[in-house]
């Protein structure tokens, strides 16, 4: 394939975008808008779906209310997809809660409803989307780990084993899909301030964020978009297993 900027188009790919009602599921399912994918939208809440079709002014039909803490429901989600509009090109699991408190204070529930939510559910719809990638001989997935899936995080823990085991799963998934046309990588997020953490993030943690960053401030979802584009595009056919960090410099700071 001879590089171009067209390379990066994603016209005439449809991608599934799960957790899209997020914040930065929201603004990746935008992005891969702007670069010529149909985009279906899955996650929890219908409300918040509805409103990220509508920015991107999608037509009917591209809303799916899904839990994806249960395997069966997005083995349901990837066939129905596929009934709808075709094959699926792409997938972006962009689901995920989170945590901020003592690891001696976390309850067993509250400890599976992080790993169940944030890699349970990558791992099942990895598998669900995957295969049937894997049978056509093609396809790219993109994950959303974090910077806790590079080192560790006090009063993080079951967010940090949840998002180190995704990105386990995106290597492994990487070396056993690659050679049927499967591409898996991911991208680990500095700090963005989203609904999700914005008000569970203490304000010492996140001064802390910005002193460390190398840009001196914290992300916008916006900024991650040109990452997920990418790693979905035929400019990025040899690029496997991968985590690309998108965090300001964070980790370039050092201790």
């Amino acid at each position: 394939m001879t590089f171009d900027m067209q390379s990066f188009s994603l016209a005439g790919r449809t991608a599934m975008v799960i957790g899209a009602g997020g914040g930065i599921g929201g603004e990746l399912a935008q992005g891969l808008h702007r670069a010529g994918a149909r985009v279906l939208v899955a996650g929890r809440s219908e409300p918040k779906l509805l409103k990220a079709a509508g920015a991107m002014q999608a037509p009917p039909g591209i809303v799916y209310t899904v839990d994806a803490r249960r395997p069966a429901e997005l083995e349901r989600l990837a066939e129905r997809a596929e009934q709808d509009h075709g094959q699926v090109d792409i997938l972006v699991n962009c689901q995920g809660t989170i945590a901020i408190q003592p690891a001696v204070q976390t309850t067993e529930a509250e400890y599976d409803d992080i790993l169940d939510t944030n890699l349970k559910s990558v791992f099942f719809a990895c598998v669900a989307f995957g295969r049937r990638m894997a049978g056509r001989g093609q396809g790219a997935i993109v994950n959303i780990t974090s910077l806790s899936a590079h080192t560790g995080w006090a009063q993080g823990a079951a967010y940090c084993a949840s998002k180190w085991g995704v990105a386990g799963l995106t290597q492994t998934f990487a070396a056993e899909w690659g050679g049927q046309g499967v591409r898996v990588n991911a991208i680990a997020p500095g700090f963005f301030p989203t609904d999700l953490n914005r008000e569970r993030m203490p304000q010492a943690r996140k001064e802390e964020a910005v002193r460390r960053s190398a840009m001196g401030r914290m992300g916008e979802p916006r900024e991650l978009v040109g990452a997920a584009v990418y790693l979905a595009s035929p400019a990025a056919a040899f690029v496997n297993g991968a985590t690309v960090r998108v965090d300001g410099g964070y980790l370039s700071s050092g201790i």
